[in-house]
């Protein structure tokens, strides 16, 4: 099978957080769905056919956010505008420095409790609720808030479909994330939209920090430090691998609380800016 085919059969895949409901902080626990194999043939289609952007990158990207809701209560999923607004701009905070901006270019609302209620990764509801809602091309960024309260998205926090996938699954692509993890929401201790900023850096073609482990290539970011383990929580230092330096433990790419989570490295950079020219067509 040539390798073209192997990647279009294999890129389905997407990345995940989950944090249990109780009352103590809790960490955001993997629920990805990428396999090893799956980063192989990724990677090697990648440095295969991989671009990196000539000259200065400026991508605007224009963002589509799907209100998902049970009712027209904020505690039934309803998000209100200010909230969408402020998760714009702290996206644009967060990505200060990349040549990455982002533009709301449209909000819409649906009631539909099935899909606030259940949707999740790769079943019925959410390929339903992206069927009919997802807008725009490759470099369109489409956000799902939902309420993640039961079925495969059960204590989801978010996840999101990586740039390579989205040739062989254009209606699949965007975001999903708890809508009371924006700036502002309810989830104690992941709402400063940060969640919203991790998974659009799937989205932009990042793994996680702790991708790989220890073992090279890890998260295929040479500046990024390894480590064999997610964070929890906001720690004084961890270092979980020897040699290599301390964890990352402020990068958006791990999973600390939201207001641990303060950095991307220039290397991260580089890669979402080859991701995004090579698979979304967004160099200018």
């Amino acid at each position: 099978m040539r390798l073209s085919t192997l990647f279009s059969v294999f890129l389905s895949a997407t990345a995940a957080l989950a944090v249990p409901t109780n009352s103590t902080v809790t960490p955001r626990v993997c629920g990805t769905t990428i396999s090893p194999a799956q980063i192989a043939i990724a990677e090697q289609h990648f440095s295969a056919f991989g671009t990196a952007p000539v000259g200065t990158f400026a991508a605007v990207i224009p963002v589509y956010w799907h209100v998902i809701a049970s009712g027209t209560a904020l505690s039934q999923g309803y998000v209100p505008d200010s909230q969408i607004t402020s998760s714009i701009s702290a996206m644009n905070t967060h990505y200060a420095g990349s040549g990455i901006s982002f533009t709301l270019a449209g909000t819409d609302r649906t009631i539909n409790s099935s899909w606030f209620t259940t949707a999740g990764p790769s079943n019925s509801q959410q390929t339903a609720m992206k069927n009919q809602l997802r807008q725009g091309g490759a470099n369109a960024l489409n956000v799902y808030t939902v309420g993640f309260q039961s079925g495969a998205g059960a204590g989801l926090l978010g996840y999101a479909t990586f740039p390579s996938s989205y040739s062989g699954a254009p209606k699949d692509d965007g975001v999903v994330i708890l809508y009371s993890s924006v700036p502002g929401g309810t989830t104690s201790n992941y709402n400063q939209g940060k969640t919203l900023t991790h998974e659009v850096g799937h989205w932009a073609g990042l793994y996680h920090t702790f991708q790989g482990g220890c073992a090279s290539p890890g998260d295929y970011v040479d500046d990024t430090p390894p480590e064999s383990t997610a964070t929890s929580g906001c720690p004084a230092s961890k270092d979980t691998c020897s040699g290599g330096g301390v964890d990352p433990i402020h990068n958006y790419m791990d999973y600390s609380t939201d207001p641990c989570m303060t950095e991307f490295t220039t290397g991260q950079f580089a890669r979402m800016k080859s991701q995004m020219n090579t698979y979304r067509g967004t160099s200018v």
